[in-house]
């Protein structure tokens, strides 16, 4: 590419450019396109008949210089790039003291996909900003409009690639609380002004001597441009944006998005001008500098291009509101290095205080700041525009900056006093050789006079040594040194509706819940019982805020039970984003729990469990009948429809808690919780063969699962379950892994189908075996399972164990020991107690009584008495009932088929020869199982159990 001739405004500069590149490239085809090429934007960018503004976000030298060419030539129209669709936020900054960050918000998606729940846009406002100053001096100035350009927010997503998710920086990655104001937005930075092309910055850094960007910026761009006219400023910001635009990297999505931008934003402009009738005489284009160098078609107010065409939005509901940002938040939101934002405010203002310059503020702004207001400067008229300065600024020598020896000396003696705060043991020679290396630092760095960043340097160096005492390190001090974290608010007429229907109703509380420090809240409901309202407050924000927003300290709100006295750390105005990101949802705190429960038992990964949870919730802090019952039957649907049970133990504990509420609290039983009921019993005798065979399926599933069949037996039943069921399922079951088998046994033990007395022996066989022996733990990890289902094994689990440490030899016994203690540690830590209890119960309490004790088990049978003869015609009181009133064993013999007489007038009882007697006398071995089984010691501690 051949450089053009050197005609026009920079044709000196573009000559001497070419020749440039000649002499040291050797060539003049490459860079000299290159350098020539950057001259023609900035000859294109200031020949366009719409005054272009370039600036770099959070600038001072930026906001400087708006704030001069607003006082010497006011607008009448100023186009910002901005998202078009916030602009009616704008006019509630006044009511916030800044920073702040616009926001819009979306959670319910049309035309996005799912996962990229919910979609949030930030655009951070500081004071330190020319766009903020066109802001204030447009809504202050009568006549004056003020129109976003840029693409709205719906559009920022549109226009992401769909195999990208857009998230913004991890705010836990940072240690700084603040520096998460953001959350996970996308960031949207107005004049974002920074290489593409890391070896560009990275060979900026290195010969520039300095540690990150924000430095090099700070010592190369703002500095110099700090007090130059309008002219030099807008000259040397476009060459700048068009260098970074020309050395980049290969083009990108990123790079498509940005041109596309820069359509849509003149694209809009030619509109507003034509809709209008306003002569671009009085408008002011304010845009990043990058934008300044655009090369799109679209350019310009006489370029023959058609209109860029925009697509329409989705039918995504966008939410707008503010919400409170930091300097930190900005640097973790856009990759900043620490502390370049509170530098930026720092030397804003002591810019404002060395050229006198009144900036433009919003009227009844809250700037947090005491102090004299600045006095006016004189307005002067911008120099000729048709003069070359950036020949001359790009041919002189840096300005020597004299050393201000007083404020560097404070700066050391400051950050001394804060180090000694703060633990270090920092005297006036480390006071001294921060000044000293200061100097130093500045000199190898082709500095005459100290930055800010030289003197945070020096101080690591001369203060921190090699350990950090506190929380705080030297540079954190250095940073609040400078000016600190500054941290917005949002104002109270500036809220969504609820957020200030919140701060209206803990009004009684009598704190001021707006300012950031964590604040006590003592409520005594039963002497002052108008507090009430205030605690279901705070328990609904304890359920939807963050946890150290809203934080109980004493009382508590579970099912059936309210707390006569509470106490609450409240700090709702440092957690004011997520209490403002709330109001996006709905009006009241009541409406947007009710969504927030119906969407939990709704969305895809739900379960049943998570469903109770959600009743729960509702009954705690909501009481409504209607809505509990809505996500009830929510829960029979979705444990009918799961196929897994490893959530079983949690929906035994929470059905059991909300069948005891509602038995104590109403005449019925909800519909809902009869029919989970009858189907959980259903399900779980279905899955239960399964469940026993499934290496997945736990044994502490299983024993959840035969708790919720066990316990809500007699309830399934009366609702018209079959008991058969279960037996077939217990039939089914052949499991192999020694707890669910132990499980197993518990569970045919329950039904009736393994007698006490045959357990024994299978325990016995175990503990015989020397094979099966190191594996007993695992059969006791089962039976300790089972005591929830079957309560009553507890005595036989005692006895079991006992009989293991009596029998089991020292080598056997020692190695087995620390198996059994982390099996019963990992699989049932809240059973043990209950078995604790038992063996509490079981042995004696005292020593002395161990030497002659007995263990129940071990205690030989004793024969029942024999009963006593019946006296001649008598046989009992049942025999005289049933004589006295026939009536009911007649039928029964009418239903059987039997005509004998059944009774005699004389002798009440059956005669002697009868068959009954007759087949007794025969075969007396039933009678006497059965009477041993009933006089049996272990039957008699299971009925006791």
């Amino acid at each position: 590419m051949t450089a053009p001739a050197p005609t026009g405004l920079f044709g000196a500069l573009r000559e001497q450019l070419t020749d440039a590149a000649a002499a040291f490239a050797g060539s003049p085809d490459a860079l000299a396109g290159i350098l020539a090429g950057m001259v023609d934007d900035v000859d294109r960018a200031l020949g366009e008949r719409l005054e272009i503004f370039p600036v770099c976000h959070h600038s001072p030298a930026s906001a400087l210089a708006m704030a001069r060419r607003l006082r010497a030539r006011p607008p009448k129209v100023i186009y910002l790039e901005l998202c078009e669709d916030l602009r009616p936020l704008l006019d509630e900054l006044r009511n916030c003291r800044l920073p702040v960050a616009v926001q819009a918000f979306a959670t319910e998606l049309d035309g996005f996909p799912t996962e990229w729940s919910p979609l949030s846009v930030i655009a951070p406002i500081t004071e330190a900003s020319a766009e903020y100053q066109a802001i204030a001096y447009a809504l202050d100035t009568p006549g004056v409009e003020l129109v976003l350009v840029d693409r709205s927010t719906d559009h920022v997503y549109q226009w992401t690639p769909r195999d990208d998710q857009p998230a913004g920086p991890d705010p836990t990655s940072t240690a700084d609380e603040d520096a998460a104001l953001h959350g996970d937005a996308v960031g949207l930075e107005i004049g974002d002004l920074r290489p593409r092309f890391a070896e560009l910055e990275s060979y900026l850094l290195h010969h520039g001597k300095v540690r990150h960007w924000s430095e090099w910026w700070d010592q190369y761009v703002e500095r110099p441009l700090a007090d130059a006219d309008h002219d030099t400023y807008r000259q040397v910001m476009v060459l700048i944006g068009s260098l970074f635009r020309r050395l980049r990297p290969s083009r990108s999505a990123r790079d498509d998005r940005d041109e596309d931008r820069e359509r849509h934003m003149w694209t809009r402009m030619r509109q507003h001008l034509t809709a209008t009738g306003a002569d671009p005489a009085d408008c002011l284009y304010v845009c990043g500098a990058f934008h300044a160098a655009s090369r799109v078609e679209q350019f310009g107010l006489d370029s023959t291009a058609p209109d860029f065409p925009i697509s329409p939005r989705t039918g995504t509901r966008w939410r707008y509101g503010l919400i409170p940002s930091s300097h930190s938040a900005i640097e973790a939101q856009f990759g900043l290095a620490p502390g370049t934002v509170s530098i930026a405010a720092a030397n804003w203002t002591a810019a404002i205080g060395r050229t006198r310059l009144t900036p433009f503020r919003l009227a009844g702004q809250q700037t947090g700041k005491k102090g004299r207001r600045s006095r006016a400067s004189t307005a002067t008229a911008p120099p000729d525009a048709t003069t070359d300065r950036l020949t001359g600024f790009l041919a002189a020598p840096p300005a020597l900056d004299q050393l201000d020896e007083a404020e560097l000396r404070g700066w050391c003696v400051d950050i001394v006093r804060l180090a000694r705060r703060n633990g270090y043991l920092a005297s006036t020679a480390d006071a001294i050789a921060v000044f000293e290396t200061s100097i130093l630092l500045a000199n190898l760095r082709n500095r005459a006079r100290p930055t800010p960043y030289d003197f945070a340097d020096a101080a690591v160096t001369c203060i921190e040594k090699d350990v950090v005492p506190g929380r705080r390190d030297v540079r954190r001090l250095c940073e609040i040194l400078l000016g600190g974290d500054r941290i917005g608010q949002v104002g109270y007429d500036s809220l969504p509706p609820l957020a200030r229907d919140v701060l209206d109703r803990l009004r009684p509380l009598g704190l001021d819940l707006e300012r950031r420090t964590v604040q006590r809240a003592l409520l005594d409901l039963r002497g002052d019982p108008a507090l009430e309202s205030c605690s279901d407050l705070l328990w609904m924000l304890r359920h939807l805020l963050p946890a150290d927003a809203v934080r109980p300290i004493m009382g508590e709100r579970r099912l059936g039970h309210r707390s006569t006295q509470e106490s609450w750390d409240l700090a709702l105005g440092r957690n004011q984003r997520a209490l403002i990101e709330l109001g996006y949802e709905g009006v009241t705190v009541e409406q947007v729990l009710e969504q927030r429960l119906r969407r939990a038992v709704r969305a895809p990964d739900a379960t049943a469990a998570r469903a109770l949870a959600a009743v729960e919730d509702a009954i705690r802090l909501l009481d409504s009948p209607r809505l509990v019952d809505e996500i009830g039957a929510r829960a029979v649907e979705l444990l009918a429809a799961e196929r897994t049970v490893d959530d079983a133990p949690e929906v035994l504990r929470r059905i059991r808690r909300l069948l005891a509420h509602h038995r104590t609290t109403a005449p019925t039983l909800p519909a809902w919780c009869r029919a989970f009921v009858t189907t959980g019993y259903a399900h779980y005798c279905t899955l239960l063969p399964t469940a026993f065979v499934d290496e997945a399926t736990g044994v502490r599933q299983v024993g959840a699962m035969l708790g919720f069949l066990f316990h809500l037996e007699s309830l399934a039943l009366s609702l018209g379950c079959d008991r058969s069921q279960l037996e077939l399922a217990v039939a089914q079951a052949h499991p192999e892994a020694p707890a669910k088998l132990a499980l197993l046994w518990a569970a045919r033990h329950q039904l009736g189908l393994l007698p006490l007395a045959q357990l024994r022996e299978r325990c016995a066989e175990l503990l015989a075996n020397p094979l099966v022996v190191p594996a007993f733990p695992h059969y006791l990890s089962g039976f300790v399972h089972a005591l929830d289902p079957v309560p009553g094994l507890a005595p036989f689990v005692v006895e079991t164990m006992s009989a293991a440490f009596a029998g089991l030899p020292d080598p056997v016994l020692l190695p087995w020991l620390p198996t059994l203690i982390t099996t019963l540690r990992e699989h049932g830590p809240e059973l043990v107690p209950l078995l604790v209890r038992e063996a509490e119960r079981t042995f004696p309490a005292t020593l002395p009584a161990l030497d002659g004790w007995t263990p129940p088990w071990a205690a030989a049978p004793t024969a029942p008495p024999p009963p006593a003869p019946a006296p001649p015609g008598r046989t009992g009181p049942l025999a005289d009932v049933l004589v006295a009133h026939p009536d009911s064993v007649d039928a029964v013999a009418a239903l059987l088929g039997c005509d004998a007489p059944w009774r005699s007038p004389a002798v009440h009882g059956p005669p002697a020869g009868s068959g009954v007697s007759t087949l007794l006398a025969a075969h007396p071995g039933t009678a006497h199982a059965v009477a041993a089984l009933l006089t049996a010691p272990g039957r008699t501690e299971l009925s006791a159990g």
